[in-house]
């Protein structure tokens, strides 16, 4: 559609503009698309982008995806299984579905095929500042300026965006960091298995049928190998790397609120507490369904009252992730006092209520 920005010049006016190719951004742009919108989405790097993660989709993700129209060949998983230093476990399966093990960048193919089904124009290029005027919202890329009438912000854990928005608050606590690598072994369980040590857990999470991911989440400056070493048990069966060990951090993200004048804050970008309870991927597919289905039909009109119900309907999903991520958080910083509740938790039964709350 032709329009005129609020600069006075006439330029073509896009619908909505994403900045950010992940899986989050792509999510999105099909969401938009779908509601009709002329939609273009920017990745600045060569390609679908990859990251350190743990590539375990919970259940409530794996049905966010299957709502998207995605059909994706994954492993399955069907519960979460701790196993402490002293080979203790306990374990509970999902009591709503399977969780899905996928590879990163085979997720993102398949939501960008998706996207460019639902008529998403995808771009290499860059969002590297907005200004919102009344109607629509100015953006400089590296490829020139671009109008829309909103900017949804998927561009990550230390999103430039959010942070020029003002929308960041400081982080509290020590940091924490993830280091992710493949491995070409047959998955020796169908659980997604975590690993808990002295200042560091691995989570095992099939991802084919003979692949498995292995991500560690412990304090900044460790190698994956010297990681490894820490765990004996997995370090005798993971001798047949197939990636290279890649890293993201720190982990904890805190934001105002989610929206600016004309700007949604999606994915990574809107906040982050850890990656522990392996939620982050539902809550991105979530937040962009959630998001498409406030926006009103005509997004030249004041955007403020539709983006303060985008950022209420994600309260409730996100204290769902939020404490429990804060809780195991806090009991993995003090060892003895964790190996006593996870203890109890399985004396008591109590560890499958436990698992539901992070499904």
């Amino acid at each position: 559609m032709n329009a005129t920005a609020d600069a006075g010049a006439a330029v073509d006016v896009i619908d909505v503009a994403i900045a950010g190719g992940g899986p989050a951004g792509l999510a999105a742009a099909i969401r938009c698309a779908q509601r009709g919108f002329h939609t273009v989405c920017f990745e600045r790097k060569p390609g679908l982008p990859d990251k350190a993660c743990g590539e375990g989709l919970m259940p409530a993700g794996a049905r966010e995806l299957q709502a998207l129209g995605i059909q994706i060949d994954g492993a399955p998983f069907r519960g979460i299984r701790y196993v402490q230093e002293n080979g203790r476990a306990i374990d509970a399966p999902f009591r709503d579905g399977n969780g899905m093990g996928v590879r990163r960048l085979e997720l993102s193919q398949a939501l960008a095929a998706k996207a460019r089904e639902c008529g998403v124009e995808l771009r290499r290029g860059s969002v590297q500042s907005a200004k919102a005027g009344k109607s629509s919202i100015e953006l400089q890329t590296d490829t020139g300026p671009v109008a829309a009438r909103l900017l949804i912000a998927a561009d990550g854990l230390h999103s430039p965006l959010r942070r020029a928005a003002g929308l960041s608050l400081p982080a509290r606590g020590p940091e924490r960091f993830g280091v992710r690598r493949h491995f070409a072994v047959k998955p020796w369980s169908d659980f997604v298995e975590v690993y808990w040590n002295r200042g560091c857990e691995a989570y095992l999470t099939p991802i084919g049928e003979k692949s498995l991911n292995v991500a560690f989440l412990c304090g900044k400056g460790a190698r994956f190998d010297e990681l490894l070493k820490l765990f004996p048990q997995l370090e005798e069966r993971l001798r047949d790397p197939e990636s290279e060990a890649r890293g993201a951090g720190p982990l904890l993200q805190r934001v105002r609120r989610r929206y600016a004048e004309r700007l949604a804050l999606v994915g990574d970008a809107a906040g982050y507490v850890d990656a522990i309870t392996g939620q982050g991927l539902s809550l991105a597919l979530k937040a962009a369904t959630s998001l498409a289905n406030v926006l009103p039909a005509d997004l030249a009109q004041d955007l403020t009252p539709a983006l303060k119900a985008y950022d209420r309907s994600l309260q409730a999903p996100w204290r769902r992730y939020a404490l429990p991520a804060r809780a195991l958080v806090l009991l993995s910083r003090k060892p003895a006092l964790r190996r006593l509740a996870i203890d109890a938790a399985a004396a008591s039964g109590a560890f499958p209520a436990l698992v539901a709350l992070v499904k």
